[in-house]
């Protein structure tokens, strides 16, 4: 990491960051914040001058000790032909858009029958104009059938983009590739104004290509599997949006909404690689400088927190007919304690799933806490927009290999239920320990073999 930082990439993303903050508030700040700064001041005064010698002595250790793992998921794969005695399933991939045109998910992608493409119109009135292959909102929930996030034409910088949102990736998964040594150096190099663009271009980009890349692996090696793109818009701006009770409540009813269109359309599996917890909330709003007080903001942030938790709390327990497959999340932490949603839920039609690497080991980055399961988290490969093949990291990608595994057990039994799926799932799980806790891996093989002794 020390080879990305330079006085221009710290003082302009602590500009960009809290400058507007702290000219709303007179210098006050939280605990969090001062930390935060704090932090960037001692890299400031205490790395950068011997940042070259950091950097070579880090390395050198590196390559000294450099590990070699196996990879224990290619004998593990469930892959179906075509030929098995199975029925069609519908699947949700709840994110951020999906690329409709890529030949190989064409082939199956979920289609609304009583909708006609391209007409601009609500054909079957049930409020989607376009839902052909899904439905959409944008950042503020706002209905549009565009399935994918509008970024305009990427062209000839698509590669460039690909290979820094990889590298950025990487960097925040402490993944060492060519493309996270890229853009350290490119990071070490900017210029104090171009550091918030740089990394808000290449942050819009990876939320551009993050469902489809989901997509592609709850698909993968399942010709029974239909999905439905769900998008939903992430914010990608260093400075967040300002959380509102108005907006959380328009939010809410668009997740209600979201839920029962799954419901209406027969949807037996939900993939959702996402999250959000009170602590975002309480965060944005003091990036804003709204809730007054501490303790009235803390209100405020528990008040507008609440009301998209319960909303989406109540849908999928609502709704028990339907698997949901969430992320644990990336941050390392437990995702009860820091109220994680979705990944805090306790329902029985909920799955969290955790992520390992290559050898099974769990990651570094990987929360926990309420975790279900674990799969593969490391250098998953699949599309992204365009039809070119990526391999990223992350619980998003973990999560995907399980909705995947539920959507095959539901082609080949159609009749169980989300509580039954589950089991099977863990049934076939391989149980290892990890420090202090025991994951338990999945083994898709190991589940189908059971699934076909039913």
């Amino acid at each position: 990491m020390a080879e990305m930082f330079s006085e221009n990439l710290l003082m302009g993303l602590m500009e960009s960051k809290y400058q507007p903050m702290i000219d709303q508030t007179n210098g006050e700040v939280s605990k969090d914040v001062a930390l935060s700064m704090l932090g960037s001041a001692s890299i400031l005064r205490t790395l950068l001058p011997y940042k070259e010698h950091v950097v070579a002595v880090i390395g050198e250790y590196l390559a000294a000790h450099s590990v070699t793992k196996e990879d224990i998921w290619a004998e593990r794969e469930a892959v179906f032909d075509g030929t098995e005695r199975a029925k069609l399933v519908t699947i949700a991939v709840w994110d951020s858009g999906l690329d409709t045109e890529i030949p190989e998910i064409q082939k199956n992608l979920w289609t609304n029958e009583a909708e006609i493409e391209g007409k601009d119109k609500d054909d079957d009135g049930n409020g989607w104009v376009d839902d052909y292959h899904g439905i959409a909102l944008t950042l503020h929930s706002e209905k549009t059938p565009d399935l994918l996030y509008p970024v305009g034409d990427v062209g000839k910088d698509r590669g460039q983009l690909q290979g820094q949102m990889k590298g950025l990736i990487d960097i925040g998964m402490a993944v060492e590739s060519e493309e996270a040594t890229a853009v350290k150096q490119t990071l070490g190099s900017l210029q104090q104004a171009e550091a918030q663009p740089f990394i808000e271009n290449v942050s819009l980009y990876g939320n551009f290509c993050h469902g489809t890349h989901v997509a592609g692996i709850a698909l993968a090696g399942n010709p029974y599997a239909r999905v439905m793109a769900v998008r939903i818009t992430f914010g990608h701006t260093l400075m967040p949006e300002k959380p509102t009770v108005e907006q959380a409540r328009k939010d809410s009813a668009a997740m209600v909404e979201t839920i029962n269109y799954f419901k209406a359309n027969g949807v037996r599996v939900v993939n959702m690689s996402w999250g959000g917890s009170l602590a975002d909330v309480e965060a944005a709003l003091e990036a804003h400088n709204e809730g007054g007080t501490p303790e009235e903001r803390k209100a405020l942030a528990r008040e507008i927190f609440e009301i998209g938790r319960a909303a989406l709390y109540e849908g999928i327990k609502n709704t028990p007919e339907i698997l949901y497959v969430t992320s644990a999340g990336n941050e390392d932490n437990d995702v009860k304690f820091e109220e994680v949603i979705p990944s805090d839920f306790d329902l029985e039609n909920i799955m969290v799933v955790g992520a390992v690497d290559q050898a099974g080991e769990e990651t570094g980055f990987t929360s926990f806490g309420n975790v279900d399961c674990y799969a593969n988290g490391y250098e998953v490969e699949s599309f992204v927009p365009g039809g070119d093949r990526m391999k990223l990291s992350g619980t998003s990608q973990a999560s995907p290999q399980v909705t995947n595994l539920a959507a095959k057990i539901l082609a080949l039994q159609s009749h169980l239920n989300p509580t039954e799926v589950k089991d099977l799932i863990l049934q076939g799980c391989e149980e290892r320990p990890t420090g202090e806790r025991t994951v338990r891996l999945i083994n898709p093989k190991r589940t189908i073999e059971l699934v076909g002794q039913m």
